[in-house]
C-alpha cells in the first residue's frame, strides 16, 4: 500500500502562481511514474503531466509551457510548479503513482483561479 499525500492548494490571481506538492510513503524512484491529474466541476479528471522513474517528463498541451513537474528523491516529494494561472485551471488536482501492479491516488485538493 502507497500513500499519497497532497498539499499546497488553495485561491491564486490569474496571472499567479502555486505549488502542488505530493508526498509519497515509498521511495519514490521504486515508482513507476508520477503524474498530476486535475479534475474542474463536470467535466472528466485529465491527466496534466508526469515524470517517470528515469524523470522523463510529459505535459498535456493546456499546461505546456506554463507548469512544471519535478520531484526530490530525498524528501520522497514530487511536486506541480504552477505559473500564469488561468481561471480555466480551476479544478480539483491529484497525483497518482503508478507501481508494477497497482496505481494509488493522493486525496485531492482544490486550486482556485480568480479573474
Amino acid at each position: 500500500q502507497v500513500q499519497l499525500v497532497e498539499s499546497g492548494g488553495g485561491l491564486v490571481q490569474a496571472g499567479g502562481s502555486l505549488r502542488r506538492s505530493c508526498a509519497a510513503s515509498i521511495n519514490i524512484f521504486s515508482i513507476n511514474v508520477m503524474a498530476w491529474y486535475r479534475q474542474a466541476p463536470g467535466k472528466q479528471r485529465d491527466r496534466i503531466a508526469t515524470i517517470t522513474s528515469a524523470g522523463g517528463t510529459n505535459y498535456a498541451d493546456s499546461v505546456k509551457g506554463r507548469f512544471t513537474i519535478s520531484r526530490d528523491g530525498a524528501k520522497n516529494m514530487v511536486y506541480l510548479q504552477m505559473n500564469s494561472l488561468k481561471p480555466e485551471d480551476t479544478a480539483v488536482y491529484y497525483c497518482r503513482a503508478f507501481l508494477s501492479q497497482d496505481n494509488y491516488w493522493g486525496q485531492g485538493t482544490q486550486v482556485t483561479v480568480s479573474s
